[in-house]
């Protein structure tokens, strides 16, 4: 029988998901369809500038909601907000101006971060302490989900945009989302994450060395992904490959699905130790604790994905059969970078302190969007300046940066560490 938490957490993580589709079909809808009005690459952009800034408010806000009024509450208003957001861009299209659609995003973005704080923060409650293996398990599960999900959602952004045009796509998306949200509101019950004291607004800056440190690898390895991800590659296969929005919308999808794949897996992939120590020990027992990896771990697999981006930059300067070069370095940079990602889920639940769980989490998400916010604008103004080879090369540095931080990570998982 499950318990009244799990199933609360049962019905957050449905609730991710569906907003997951929606949130990933939508970027797809916007980026597809504006650049079909004729928009530059950097417009596109600066269509998603409010949906990034308001997602590094929102996490820091966020989390401190979370923490005071629970995290059923965080869900259920996050949800509201997108139905909202979908609503104000079911509207005729003379009425789409920058402006407008930004203000549209910006709820958007608001409400795709109280979702995943509040998903996120939940499973740090439902693992017992010191099973680092199992709650390494838990995030990358989840977390891979999440992402595949949003992958599925990338390819019925094309697929809707093509069968029924921007506007009946987004009143489709809006219609579904609602029903969802009115069962969130019957089933979301309990006060899951909800802190025993209720914390001071001042608390939202975390105090932890680890969780700053990490905090801002986060940053600029999403800031590293987004500065060609988000509007350049988009842009460059629909313009350089002539591929329509079928195709673009698909080759994205299958690449968002497969890194939420490898994200799942992730700790078969870095938990080794645990192997090599049953065989040599056979009576070791604690498998799940030896699996969790360190910040020593998460520097290692930055430093492989550093070179990615610069393979793919110098086969695009020297015309070295670009297409093959692009997809197959994307393909290696999104098995590489989903580990990566994984790493640094796992670590941010594991150094974040129980009680108030969405203080740190969404300390840390805050890092992440304001990651996401940077690549973004990035990619729209190199992009129309100085072409793809440019956003990957700043990519690459940006990976570099997150490694050399992942450096000053604990060397062994374990709580976080309070700065006097």
């Amino acid at each position: 029988m499950l318990s009244k938490q799990v199933k609360q957490y049962l019905v957050i993580t449905g609730n991710y998901w569906a907003f997951t589709l929606t949130d990933g079909a939508l970027r797809m809808l916007v980026v597809l369809y504006f650049h079909q009005l004729g928009y530059s690459p950097l417009n596109i952009a600066m269509l998603f500038l409010f949906y990034e800034i308001f997602g590094v408010i929102t996490n820091l806000v966020g989390g401190w909601l979370g923490a005071r009024l629970g995290l059923n509450k965080t869900m259920n208003i996050g949800l509201g907000l997108q139905i909202i957001a979908l609503s104000m861009l079911a509207v005729p299209a003379d009425m789409l101006t920058i402006m407008y659609v930004m203000a549209a995003q910006a709820l958007s973005g608001i409400a795709k971060d109280l979702n995943k704080m509040s998903a996120k923060s939940s499973i740090k409650l439902l693992v017992p302490e010191g099973a680092e293996g199992k709650l390494y398990q838990w995030v990358a599960i989840l977390t891979g989900s999440k992402n595949a999900l949003k992958g599925v959602g990338f390819f019925l952004g094309g697929l809707l945009l093509t069968l029924l045009g921007f506007k009946g796509a987004i009143t489709l998306m809006a219609s579904c989302l609602t029903v969802v949200w009115l069962f969130s509101l019957f089933a979301l019950k309990e006060d899951l994450g909800k802190a025993k004291s209720k914390p001071k607004f001042k608390k939202i800056l975390s105090k932890s060395q680890s969780i700053n440190i990490l905090s801002a690898a986060r940053m600029f390895l999403f800031g590293a992904r987004d500065v060609w991800f988000v509007v350049a590659l988009p842009v460059f296969l629909a313009v350089t490959f002539n591929w329509d929005h079928w195709w673009v919308g698909g080759f994205m999808a299958t690449w968002i699905i497969g890194y939420g794949m490898v994200q799942s897996i992730a700790p078969l992939l870095t938990g080794s130790k645990s192997k090599v120590d049953k065989i040599t020990n056979p009576k070791t027992t604690n498998i799940q604790q030896d699996q969790a990896p360190s910040g020593r771990i998460a520097f290692l697999w930055a430093s492989y994905l550093t070179l990615i981006p610069v393979a793919i930059a110098l086969a695009l300067h020297f015309n070295f059969y670009i297409k093959a070069s692009l997809i197959v370095g994307l393909l290696i940079f999104g098995v590489i970078f989903a580990i990566n990602s994984s790493l640094h889920s796992y670590l941010i639940i594991s150094y974040a302190d129980k009680d108030g769980v969405s203080l740190d989490v969404g300390f840390y998400y805050m890092a992440n969007a304001m990651g996401r916010l940077i690549g973004t604008v990035l990619s729209g103004l190199v992009y129309q300046a100085y072409g793809l080879a440019a956003c990957l090369w700043i990519s690459s540095a940006f990976i570099a940066i997150a490694a050399w931080l992942s450096l000053k990570l604990p060397k062994a998982t374990n709580k976080a560490t309070t700065l006097l």
